[in-house]
């Protein structure tokens, strides 16, 4: 069954920020993202973060590319450095993105050695500094993905001054992770997990600045729970529930956005991404990175153990090809493959 759209006021949001799918490092990479195009059109996707560093001095063709087909799509850059960060925003309109984003939210001991990540939450004027630049240098939308705290600076007058100081440097669309991060004694994983979900946190945000925008983070698993969410919150990421159980985004098109659309079947969602697998592998790609996003499409359903471990057996071989695909699929019930919903 088809879910009931949103309330009124999301109407003056940029439809893509209805559901969105989390930058999510190792994960949501350009094979990821063109197999989540198959599963939704109206989806906003995220690159995995990009550093600063990795576009200024690095191969910029590598790290910024992307297919057309996966537009809409936002740009996740991960830095401090506010002249830096100008200049990749300046970069990200000239390479085609529709969105550029900063990143507050990320724990893990890479970001907070190069004083990035969830450590700007604990500056907020560098935060402004950078947003303000970002927004001199390209005509995209300039947004901050953040958590609701760091480590003892959770409170919520911390978080309130946050976003307001942000808010006054222009940024008008924030994504918050609706727990806080401890940037010593927990791992990202562990930041993920241990940290309990407030969203009542991000509920009270959205009622003092109602002239922003909200998309709220953290622990969403099916649509249900978005489209609850959806009744005060702008926008709704999902991360992991997207990669786990991808087959949540099939009606993401038809429930959420609106359009007069049959969610796509299994069998019809791996017939549309055969010839990107084909493709990549013509140009040398692992059949293992092509195809590893699509281990949970059947999740939960019969023929769930046959694929993912044909496809783990025999996809990790230098000479695996699209018949590989083939036999994974082959395992799985005609009634799981052609089922709607």
């Amino acid at each position: 069954m088809s879910l009931p759209l949103p309330h009124a006021s999301m109407t003056s949001l940029p439809p893509a920020h209805r559901l969105s799918v989390a930058p999510m490092l190792d994960w949501t990479d350009r094979h990821c993202r063109a197999f989540h195009r198959c599963l939704t059109t109206r989806a906003l996707l995220y690159t995995e973060m990009v550093t600063t560093g990795a576009i200024v001095h690095g191969d910029r063709a590598r790290h910024l590319d992307f297919s057309a087909a996966e537009h809409p799509l936002a740009l996740q850059l991960g830095g401090s450095d506010a002249a830096a960060l100008a200049e990749c925003a300046a970069l990200a309109e000239e390479w085609g993105y529709d969105e550029v984003n900063l990143n507050c939210g990320c724990p893990s001991d890479r970001v907070q050695s190069g004083a990035f990540g969830a450590c700007l939450m604990g500056t907020p004027p560098t935060v402004a500094r950078a947003v303000a630049a970002m927004q001199a240098a390209t005509r995209l939308p300039v947004t901050v993905k953040h958590r609701i705290g760091i480590d003892d600076q959770d409170s919520y007058e911390e978080l309130h001054d946050f976003v307001d100081t942000v808010a006054a440097a222009g940024c008008r669309t924030f994504i918050v992770h609706a727990r806080k991060a401890w940037l010593k004694g927990l791992s990202p994983k562990e930041n993920r997990e241990i940290p309990p979900l407030r969203y009542e946190v991000v509920q009270r945000l959205k009622g003092d600045f109602p002239e922003l925008t909200f998309s709220l983070n953290g622990g969403v698993q099916t649509l249900e729970q978005a489209r609850e969410h959806l009744t005060w919150a702008d926008g709704v990421m999902l991360g992991r529930a997207a990669y786990q159980t991808p087959y949540v985004l099939a009606r993401v098109d038809r429930d959420l956005f609106g359009e007069d659309v049959q969610p796509p079947t299994r069998r019809e969602v791996l017939t549309r991404f055969r010839p990107y697998v084909a493709a990549g592998l013509e140009q040398g790609q692992s059949f293992h990175h092509l195809t590893k996003a699509t281990l949970g499409l059947f999740a939960g359903q019969r023929g769930a153990r046959h694929y993912k471990r044909t496809l783990s057996e025999l996809g990790h071989r230098k000479d695996a090809g699209i018949e590989v695909l083939d036999q994974a699929v082959a395992g799985v019930p005609d009634e799981v493959l052609d089922a709607r919903d």
